[in-house]
């Protein structure tokens, strides 16, 4: 009975075990397609997608004032020097030191012990000026420092060659000449007084003492404002104008303004000056004089640059170099963001754009650029 019951028993425990193997079976086969479907899933997400077309870059076109600049190392000093030769009889017995400023009614140089005086004008004392009625530019140029240095004159003659010698001008001539320790006689002779453009620091003593004093150049003199002196390439400088300002970096990177006072006529190099069997570009010298002479006081030669505006350009149309497309028959041309060209004409170029203008161009207009 109990192998009877054991027998009735058997078949439901075998048919639980296929039951509990078909189940492990499917999960298995369920856990293996969600596996296979997993890994499908990751295999195309890995997939690189294609990269996307890169968005043209665009521009306004604007409108404003566009300026051109160029940079050129100059020299501040107190420019050339000029020469000044003795006149007259006797040898020189004092010197001025080198930086020495010299002005209206002060003495030069010594010659024989009596002072040289400075007197500013245009044409040297020639001949000696001692007889009443003799008229010329000489006498011009010794009545109006007369009167400069706060001398009475008198009434002065002007005649079509210059001022005439009267006797109230020789009588201010003799009252300065005993004022300044001269020989008061009156009368003024060749090599009494050194006639200069103006004020002048003494660069340099080209004399030694007891030199004759007409032997030849005594001293070399410069203006006593200091000045920037440049040479500039001849086609840059067309621009450059008498009066114009700049921008004046000293070596200390302060920058102070200045004004062109000078600018060269005559074009140097464009030849193989210097042998090296290449041709030196041709130059212009500019001179320019820094607007407050107290921001160079300090120096007396430095190294600068020196900024100038070459190129100025009002209320124009700018778009960025970069939007400018070269045209296959020559020209420029702009691209509007849907494709479409527009040729322009290009006028000043400066600090990374350029002037446009053609028709159907406009301000606020956009176009593609590549900067």
């Amino acid at each position: 009975m109990a192998r009877d019951n054991a027998a009735a028993h058997a078949p439901r425990r075998r048919t639980g075990r296929r039951i509990a193997l078909t189940a492990a079976v499917a999960v298995l086969v369920a856990g293996a397609g969600a596996g296979a479907m997993a890994l499908s899933a990751h295999g195309h997400a890995s997939d690189p997608k294609p990269a996307a077309a890169p968005s043209a870059r665009t521009v306004a076109i604007v409108r404003t004032d566009l300026s051109d600049s160029r940079s050129v190392t100059g020299t501040l000093g107190f420019g050339g020097g000029s020469p000044v030769k003795g006149a007259g009889k006797g040898l020189v017995t004092r010197l001025p030191e080198p930086g020495t400023t010299v002005a209206r009614g002060k003495p030069l140089y010594w010659v024989d012990d009596r002072p040289v005086m400075v007197f500013f004008g245009d044409t040297p004392v020639f001949r000696e000026l001692a007889k009443p009625g003799v008229t010329g530019r000489d006498v011009t140029v010794l009545a109006e420092n007369l009167q400069a240095l706060g001398y009475d004159t008198g009434p002065v003659r002007q005649h079509a060659d210059g001022a005439e010698l009267t006797p109230a001008l020789a009588a201010a001539l003799k009252r300065w000449q005993r004022d300044t320790g001269q020989q008061a006689t009156g009368t003024l002779g060749i090599g009494q007084v050194a006639v200069l453009p103006g004020e002048v620091r003494v660069s340099a003593v080209k004399a030694q003492l007891g030199d004759e004093a007409a032997a030849g150049e005594l001293l070399t003199v410069t203006p006593v404002a200091k000045v920037v002196s440049v040479k500039m390439d001849a086609a840059d400088a067309e621009p450059v104008r008498k009066g114009d300002r700049v921008t004046i970096t000293l070596p200390s990177t302060k920058t102070v303004p200045g004004k062109v006072t000078a600018v060269g006529q005559t074009v140097q190099g464009g030849a193989d000056d210097d042998g090296s069997g290449e041709q030196a570009p041709p130059t212009l010298g500019i001179t320019i004089v820094p607007t407050d002479p107290g921001t160079v006081k300090k120096l007396d030669s430095a190294s600068v640059q020196v900024q100038f505006t070459t190129g100025t350009r009002k209320h124009v149309l700018v778009v960025p170099v970069g939007s400018l497309l070269a045209l296959s028959e020559g020209g420029y041309a702009l691209q509007s963001p849907e494709g479409k060209l527009r040729a322009v004409k290009t006028g000043l170029f400066a600090k990374g754009m350029v002037e446009i203008s053609g028709p159907g161009i406009s301000e606020g207009d956009r176009v593609v650029t590549t900067s």
